[in-house]
């Protein structure tokens, strides 16, 4: 399995943008009323502190956070006894949260678009290298702890 050649990040802004303009240019069917559209701040909030809290965990403890990058240790404290991917669950949570703000259908695409992209292009790889490295530890972890919620 090849290292992906975007990183998350990069595909997380790209699903923003194309939330973004769908909405704009495509506005289909309004899901969210427009009462509603403000519960989108405070779940991009929510999405936005879960994502740095495991960030900051990693950071800490020197984990590197890039795809592909040697693996130093298998965390399984904070954040990632909740899940195995909480830094792509972050930037879901906040695609989601701006699909609640901008309110139509078409917004929705992007934390979708995103979620498909993580969960068929970088888990695979990652969940690959982590059995490599850790073995029966990860798969004990893995069998614990969801791939998402």
């Amino acid at each position: 399995m090849t290292k992906p050649g975007f990183i998350p990040p990069v595909y997380f802004f790209i699903f923003a943008l194309l939330s973004i303009v769908l909405n704009f240019l495509f506005p289909v069917a309004r899901i969210v009323p427009p009462s509603y559209s403000y519960f989108g701040i405070f779940i991009i909030i929510a999405g936005f502190a879960f994502g740095t809290w495991a960030n900051r965990l990693f950071k800490m403890k020197k984990i590197p956070t890039r795809p592909g990058e040697e693996l130093t240790q298998l965390e399984t404290s904070g954040p990632f006894r909740i899940t195995r991917n909480p830094m792509y669950l972050g930037f879901t949570t906040v695609l989601l949260g701006a699909g609640v703000g901008l309110g139509s259908l078409t917004a929705f695409v992007g934390p979708v678009g995103f979620w498909l992209a993580i969960n068929s292009i970088f888990i695979p790889f990652e969940e690959k290298k982590l059995e490599d490295k850790f073995g029966n530890k990860y798969l004990d972890y893995k069998r614990q702890v969801r791939r998402w919620i």
